[in-house]
């Protein structure tokens, strides 16, 4: 089946490496893009340029790898924050990941501005990570999680969640996609409802970065978080947006090294932002390399991955719909790029080792998303998450191992 779109994608293969090899005498198929995306040779070979010449800590040194690394790491932000649309590079705080992101927010906005008795707004697709944050701040100040079903699609029931709204509402945290359904969620519509309470969202962005183009100035969203290595770069790098007033006035989370402009035993004085969350010699390499990504995807243009990933969305989903006695988990009318199922007599776990002996990686578990499993009745799914890089080839080499795993548990 010929892609309708732009995409070459004979040629963005081969920009992944790692997709070249096989996997017990099979091509890999590399169907867990939601777990961790593969890296185009550019980043690699960014990682490893930095460390063979440029290798320095930053912004403390005056000699010229230091001046080297201190240009590369703060054009990396420069990067992000047009790849976001953000106002201005101090609204851009990077960190390990999306999950350290949601407990920055949760450990400074949440911590001044949470009492008892008020009320944190989530959904019931969250991640693990958009949930605990919020729950240990709950049971440290005494506040209460408000969660907003879900429908038998995996869809959020808006109008649960602006019954949900009220003047005791702190906050209001939402996955943007979903990384156990891939149900794109209704962010606008959030944000707006929220703001009509004067409550400030955040928006966690893993799943949504990688798969179409995110502008937080056009979403008004108050903080959008995500994984650098979701997003084809480096593992422990992700990005903190926050709105300069509200970052402005938050104080900071860890103490050390580069968030201070001076300190006595009797007082510290804090840096500017963004450095005031930065504390400590950051991942420079990861950062840097984070921005070859970026280039990366700019180059490639987000608008044509998003369509060629929707087209091989409707092909797979028509593809295992087809499947007796397979169920998708997660059919909302808008989705990104998830296929989570269960087989009816096969564990999940079992169904992807059967598929790794085929060479098609995918995920089997809770997806770190207990919640949403408990929802729709099950202990687990085995999920196929896709990237641009993933052909209807890749669909069809799934569906045949699915077979396989039928045709085991039917003997």
């Amino acid at each position: 089946m010929p892609s309708a779109t732009s995409l070459d994608v004979t040629a963005i293969r081969k920009d992944f490496p790692i997709l070249a090899q096989q996997v017990y005498g099979k091509p890999l198929i590399y169907l867990d893009n939601a777990a961790t995306s593969q890296k185009p040779q550019c980043v690699i070979d960014t990682l490893t340029r930095f460390y063979k010449t440029d290798n320095a800590n930053i912004h403390r040194g005056v000699h010229a790898l230091s001046e080297r690394s201190t240009l590369s790491y703060e054009a990396a932000r420069g990067k992000v924050q047009r790849f976001l649309n953000a106002a201005d590079t101090r609204e851009i705080i990077f960190v390990r990941g999306a999950t350290e992101a949601i407990n920055l927010v949760g450990q400074t906005y949440g911590r001044t501005h949470v009492s008892a008795g008020d009320e944190i707004v989530i959904s019931a697709m969250e991640h693990h990570s958009n949930i605990v944050p919020w729950q240990m701040l709950c049971e440290e100040k005494g506040a209460v999680l408000r969660v907003i079903p879900i429908n038998d699609r995996g869809e959020l029931e808006f109008d649960q969640f602006e019954k949900l709204l009220n003047n005791r509402t702190r906050l209001v945290a939402v996955s943007h996609v979903s990384n156990a359904l891939g149900t794109i969620n209704p962010v606008r519509g959030i944000i707006r409802a929220a703001h009509a309470w004067n409550v400030p969202v955040l928006i966690d962005g893993a799943q949504a970065v990688p798969h179409m183009k995110v502008d937080v100035r056009s979403l008004d969203c108050d903080f959008y978080v995500f994984s650098g290595h979701k997003v084809f770069g480096p593992t422990g790098i992700g990005v903190l947006y926050g709105k300069e007033k509200l970052l402005e006035a938050m104080p900071p989370w860890q103490g050390g090294g580069d968030m201070i402009q001076s300190v006595t035993f009797g007082k510290t004085t804090y840096n500017d932002l963004p450095y005031k969350f930065e504390a400590g010699t950051p991942n420079i390499a990861g950062v840097i390399g984070l921005g070859a990504a970026i280039d990366y995807l700019d180059q490639i243009g987000m608008d044509a991955i998003e369509a060629h990933e929707q087209e091989l969305l409707a092909y797979g989903t028509r593809e295992l719909e087809s499947i007796t006695g397979l169920r998708l988990i997660g059919t909302a009318r808008e989705k990104a790029s998830v296929l989570s199922f269960v087989i009816e007599g096969v564990h999940p776990h079992d169904a992807a080792t059967i598929l790794d002996r085929e060479g098609v990686a995918v995920r089997a578990g809770h997806h770190c998303a207990q919640p949403v499993m408990e929802r729709f009745g099950v202990s687990a799914t085995t999920r196929a998450s896709l990237a641009f890089y993933n052909t209807t080839e890749d669909i069809d080499a799934l569906v045949a191992g699915i077979q396989k795993v039928r045709e085991i548990f039917a003997a």
